[in-house]
């Protein structure tokens, strides 16, 4: 979000070792791409203290300072937990703290099991999905706070999301407003010299091929469908949203052909605009954010790009933590106009302010996603107007699921709730007129 959580868990680290009683070294979990940046921030606002960095193989915490900051990644906190449960810890701090929201996942029971004086999490997005998950990063910092799991649903999470009981939210909010340091955009003072963000929804009709490809796989499995036990129905409805998915994007994508030999020019609708908005882009100088959540897709894109002699940068999920940190500073030199990005792997945490353009290729099932990889152009920083580019081809899923989102509250709490998991549990009626092509 770029809203200054990073220098304020610096400033609390010092703070804490200005008290005898509260001083010791502080542990920072991030995310791999933001280990240089928390390195960098440190050394910039802290020059003093000492900063280590546990990751790769080489890593060790032999000879730790006692006033010293180690940022290692939750991956390598999985793997060296005894080792780091050893260590008397003042503070540990969970950045991007929607990593701990699965109270029942190995890396939130992992994280929980080392020990420390204080807990701080750290995340512009507590709830992406439902209450649960904030309270799964709550239990973390204050455990105990909100009471267990179950009674947390039955007390606030199911009267507040079906909105049975409007007074719960705000009997919610007492309990966890001294535990609580919210920032906003908006918040008087917080942000007064951040530019304007402009959303604009680019609709785009399907191709032929496309269309023609959608009514076929939409055709087939709604046939199939009918004909399967529940467990067999749920695992290919899962698999016809991401067929359907796949075929709004590119039908090369669906198809799973080689990016380095597929004809991708004039088979799809939204490629086409892409290209539309890159051609206005780079007249004007100007760089942009693509977003993907398939990295098949993105290469794909990538290929299209070279081919147009448009120079690329490309985040994914296993590009190795260092050339994330010079792929990202090579970005904000000026190297490449475009900035192709895994959603899941670049959506949080990166400060991308060269760009004044961010194109979400495809949409993710929750907007408060796709606002957060939209921050990694529109925050501190940031000195021009920002575009933020989201496109849905016309009359598929995609628009349905958008509209949705928008209009009709009670099934927006569930897909956001439960994702595409909680089109499952659709009639075959209901399935059918969701996906067909309109």
């Amino acid at each position: 979000m770029g809203l200054g959580k990073t220098i304020t868990l610096i400033a609390l680290h010092l703070r804490r070792q200005e008290q005898p009683h509260l001083a010791g070294p502080t542990l920072v979990i991030a995310p791999a791409s933001l280990l240089g940046t928390w390195t960098a921030e440190v050394a910039r606002f802290a020059p003093a203290t000492p900063v280590r960095r546990h990751h790769g193989p080489d890593r060790t915490l032999d000879l730790l300072e006692h006033d010293a900051m180690v940022i290692t990644t939750y991956g390598t906190l999985r793997r060296d937990h005894e080792q780091l449960a050893q260590i008397p810890w003042s503070l540990i701090a969970a950045d991007e703290a929607q990593h701990l929201k699965n109270p029942h996942a190995s890396t939130t029971k992992t994280v929980a099991a080392v020990p420390a004086r204080a807990r701080v999490a750290l995340t512009g997005t507590p709830m992406e999905n439902s209450l649960a998950e904030l309270w799964s990063i709550l239990d973390w910092t204050n455990p105990g706070l909100l009471g267990p799991l179950q009674r947390f649903r039955t007390r606030y999470a199911r009267p507040i999301e079906t909105g049975a009981d409007p007074a719960a939210a705000d009997r919610l909010a007492a309990i966890t407003r001294p535990f609580l340091l919210r920032r906003r955009k908006c918040d008087p003072g917080i942000a007064p010299e951040l530019p304007p963000k402009t959303d604009t929804d680019h609709t785009v009709p399907l191709t032929r091929e496309q269309a023609s490809l959608y009514e076929a796989v939409v055709r087939e499995a709604l046939d199939r469908i009918q004909r399967l036990e529940p467990a067999q129905r749920r695992r290919l409805v899962l698999a016809l949203l991401t067929s359907l998915k796949q075929i709004c994007n590119h039908p090369a994508h669906y198809g799973k052909e080689d990016p380095a030999r597929a004809r991708l020019t004039g088979r799809s609708g939204k490629l086409a605009l892409l290209d539309e908005l890159l051609d206005v882009i780079l007249a004007e100088n100007k760089a942009t954010l693509v977003f993907s959540q398939y990295t098949a897709m993105a290469r794909l894109l990538q290929q299209h790009l070279a081919h147009r002699n448009i120079p690329t940068l490309f985040l994914h999920g296993t590009t190795p933590v260092r050339q994330r940190e010079h792929m990202v500073a090579a970005f904000q030199d000026g190297q490449a106009p475009v900035f192709l990005l895994s959603l899941k792997a670049a959506g949080t945490g990166l400060t991308l302010t060269r760009a004044e353009h961010v194109i979400h290729y495809d949409r993710w099932w929750n907007p408060a996603v796709e606002d957060q990889a939209s921050d990694r152009a529109h925050r501190i920083g940031q000195t021009r107007p920002v575009q933020i580019h989201r496109v849905t081809a016309e009359g598929t899923l995609e628009e349905a699921i958008a509209n949705l989102l928008q209009t009709k509250r009670t099934l927006a709490e569930t897909v956001l709730t439960h994702g595409p998991a909680a089109l499952t549990r659709l009639t075959d009626t209901e399935l059918a007129d969701l996906v067909r092509l309109r």
